[in-house]
């Protein structure tokens, strides 16, 4: 019988690239929904996995928890319940991180463009280079499992079946025009990097990404097949 992953994304421009083609390789059905204030509350009955998207917004902003976060911590909570474990990528680790204790903060050192990681506790995650763009860090809650950092944030943790990343293991040359042409260029010039030279960087990185991407969800399925 076939899988059945559901993608929640939080904006139009987002999708589940190279993480959804992943799941799709491994017989898994990939459904896609919205998860904003004007979108219905979802529900993971019926889903084998959830996979959480990355947001441009914060999980610690009140607005945002008032207007649709606060649901989506629901769907996190009804995840527990039914035992649907959780992939969280960059906002989708965060929420994570929040909803079981940990602490989300703006981060004194934000990171955009191509990043090498470093492995903790013979996690298995690969070194990269990783896409990041993320402005907020993590401390985690007591009882996860830290598998991965770079020198300014977490960068991958487990807490029961669920994995967070706080890098964008999903995201392609394609995937990057998109968010530039929304208008997330700004975030990446606000650091100094150029987007142009990123977005061609990206289009090198993509193949090899797509391999390591296809990597990060084995070692993610191999987690929650554990006993």
């Amino acid at each position: 019988m076939t899988s059945r992953a559901l993608f929640l994304r939080h904006h139009y421009e987002d999708r589940p690239g190279l993480v959804g083609e992943a799941f799709e390789a491994r017989d898994f059905e990939v459904s896609v929904v919205m998860m904003d204030e004007e979108s219905p509350t979802p529900s993971v009955e019926g889903f084998d996995v959830l996979v959480i998207l990355g947001s441009k917004h914060a999980v610690y902003d009140e607005a945002v928890e008032a207007a649709w976060f606060g649901r989506e911590l629901d769907v996190i909570a009804q995840a527990e319940q039914l035992d649907v474990p959780i992939f969280g990528i960059c906002f989708g680790a965060q929420a994570l991180c929040l909803y079981h204790g940990g602490v989300v903060e703006l981060s004194s050192a934000p990171e955009v463009g191509w990043f090498s990681i470093d492995e903790h506790n013979e996690s298995g995650i690969g070194a990269g280079p990783w896409f990041e763009f993320h402005f907020d860090h993590c401390t985690l809650p007591a009882g996860a499992e830290l598998w991965a950092t770079s020198p300014g944030a977490v960068q991958a943790f487990a807490v029961g079946k669920n994995v967070g990343v706080q890098f964008h293991p999903e995201v392609d040359d394609a995937q990057l025009a998109d968010w530039f042409a929304s208008g997330d260029d700004n975030g990446a010039r606000s650091l100094g990097v150029d987007p142009i030279e990123l977005l061609a960087e990206t289009a090198r990185e993509t193949p090899a990404a797509r391999l390591r991407a296809f990597a990060l969800v084995d070692l993610f399925l191999a987690h929650i097949a554990r006993p």
